[in-house]
């Protein structure tokens, strides 16, 4: 299921950067708001990816704000299944075929798991302020779609 050839344009975030998007801001808010500007980049996500960060959301705010943030984020998210017993973050970024995925997980994001990932995806895994500062839409955009990159086409906000 997974791919030699990640999709460029797909993105991954982990639970715990899901939550600190909505909790925080900074890095992790920075990092999902270049998703959030491209309507063609896409946002991927399991049920467990979720589940854990609604947990999160739930655990250091209220159950309230972890539905409606639930709720919300079903709408921004691509879907993708993996089996149970998965990481949640890794599952979802193999099996969606993901570029990136984005961790504050240091033990995810090491040069050790990176490279032990390669043989079975070619898959980034760095820190949301890693992604932000090497995130350039520009060149990706104009290597898929072969034509001049228009600028973002959503407000993150919105």
């Amino acid at each position: 299921m997974g791919s030699e050839t990640p999709a460029p344009a797909r993105v991954v975030a982990d639970a715990d950067v899901l939550a600190a998007d909505l909790l925080v801001g900074d890095e992790a808010r920075d990092a999902l708001d270049h998703v959030r500007r491209h309507s063609w980049v896409d946002l991927l996500a399991s049920e467990p990816l979720l589940d854990d960060a609604a947990a999160v959301v739930a655990a250091l705010a209220d159950d309230a704000l972890a539905v409606d943030w639930r709720e919300r984020i079903d709408a921004e998210c691509r879907l993708v299944d993996h089996p149970a017993d998965d990481h949640p973050g890794l599952a979802t970024a193999y099996r969606g075929e993901a570029a990136h995925l984005l961790t504050f997980d240091a033990g995810l994001s090491g040069a050790r798991t990176n490279l032990s990932v390669q043989p079975y995806a070619a898959l980034s895994i760095r820190s949301p302020g890693a992604f932000s500062r090497l995130f350039d839409p520009e060149p990706l955009y104009e290597s898929l779609f072969e034509d001049a990159y228009p600028g973002p086409d959503r407000d993150p906000r919105g």
